[in-house]
């Protein structure tokens, strides 16, 4: 890519769009291109078309999704496949249809199976069933995957497919009734943390910030801890999901924009199809290759925070998939190492949501 290309970068707000997109500026590039969901609807083929027939962009980053935890992946099943399936339509068709000369496609390590060899090829995709809790958001991202590589094989472009691992990061979502693990871990020990000390002002303070159900920090104290409870937090206890024994990989948001450049910058269609004539798992695995227990987070972020009140673990609720570590072997061989480790990603994710 030249320092001027056009590059457009489709959720460039989100937590890996907006790290893609600071990444990009930090290199040079002087010709982004970005729009808010506001500004425009991905779902909507013909305001797509129009964006591409004026902006004409060479170079297209698919950061954008319909994404959430596992109680929004089990909630609004419709939603994730439907969504992210328009999305992709749109935005990949329009990428051939305008001659865009490379697209980077964002999926989820969520596209393997459930019972997956651990750690995960890129191999092991489309080997046997899937997680039940988020299987249509993985079909939308596998039939994204499918779709550069079809469009690769068919009409010689030059589309690439990453699968990172959970992610976590500036501009995460904290939204109680959305957020992944990480952040909705890192909201409930804070609150939790102070509604253990009694402190009502810094309660408070980020309901108002960041309201939970409508509630916001005008409410009643009665309100407001009803409102807590639903989610596990009481004044001398947190419960959380699960029986913290699952083990899950993480990887930080400014790495993994690191990756994702990385990509547009050095790694070609070539360099992943093989020599099989029957082309099949094209895509790269991005992660840190390392693992962790949810108990060992929780208590991660419980020592960063501060909590002193007692964990509990609520075993009625599904843990999701037990083990999903990634096969990162293929992206250390095309060049690219994570920098960020867990112990010091928590605290710095910490850090950026008190500020």
């Amino acid at each position: 890519m030249e320092k001027d290309s056009r590059i457009y970068v489709a959720g460039h707000r989100g937590l890996v769009g907006s790290a893609i997109w600071n990444n990009l500026l930090s290199k040079g590039y002087t010709h982004l291109v970005g729009r808010t969901h506001a500004e425009l609807d991905l779902m909507d083929g013909l305001a797509v078309r129009e964006f591409f027939d004026r902006w004409q962009p060479e170079y297209v980053v698919l950061a954008a999704a319909h994404v959430g935890g596992i109680m929004a992946n089990l909630t609004y099943r419709a939603d994730f496949i439907y969504q992210n399936l328009q999305i992709q339509q749109n935005v990949i068709g329009e990428s051939w249809r305008h001659g865009v000369k490379k697209l980077l496609f964002l999926g989820s390590t969520c596209i393997y199976p459930r019972e997956a060899p651990q750690p995960i090829p890129e191999s092991a995709l489309l080997t046997s069933p899937l997680e039940y809790t988020n299987e249509p958001y993985a079909i939308a991202k596998i039939a994204g995957l499918k779709m550069c590589e079809s469009f690769n094989l068919q009409y010689g472009t030059n589309y690439i497919a990453v699968m990172p691992t959970n992610l976590y990061g500036p501009h995460d979502n904290f939204n109680l009734e959305t957020s992944h693990v990480m952040p909705a871990m890192i909201r409930k020990m804070h609150l939790a943390r102070l509604l253990h000390e009694g402190d009502w002002e810094g309660l408070r303070r980020d309901l108002t910030a960041r309201p939970v159900e409508g509630t916001d920090g005008t409410a009643t104290e009665a309100a407001i801890t009803a409102l807590l409870a639903r989610y596990g937090i009481e004044a001398h206890c947190l419960r959380l999901w699960g029986t913290g024994a699952p083990i899950r990989e993480f990887l930080w948001s400014e790495d993994m924009a690191d990756a994702s450049v990385y990509c547009l910058e050095h790694i070609d269609f070539a360099d992943v199809r093989g020599n099989d004539p029957e082309v099949r798992n094209c895509h790269i695995n991005i992660g840190s290759g390392r693992e962790v227990t949810i108990r060992q987070l929780a208590e991660l972020v419980q020592r960063t925070v501060g909590y002193q009140g007692n964990i509990e673990w609520d075993s009625s609720k599904p843990d999701g998939t037990l083990r999903k570590l990634t096969d990162v072997s293929r992206l250390h061989a095309l060049g690219w190492h994570h920098r960020m480790e867990l112990h010091d990603g928590v605290p710095a994710l910490y850090r950026w949501y008190l500020s």
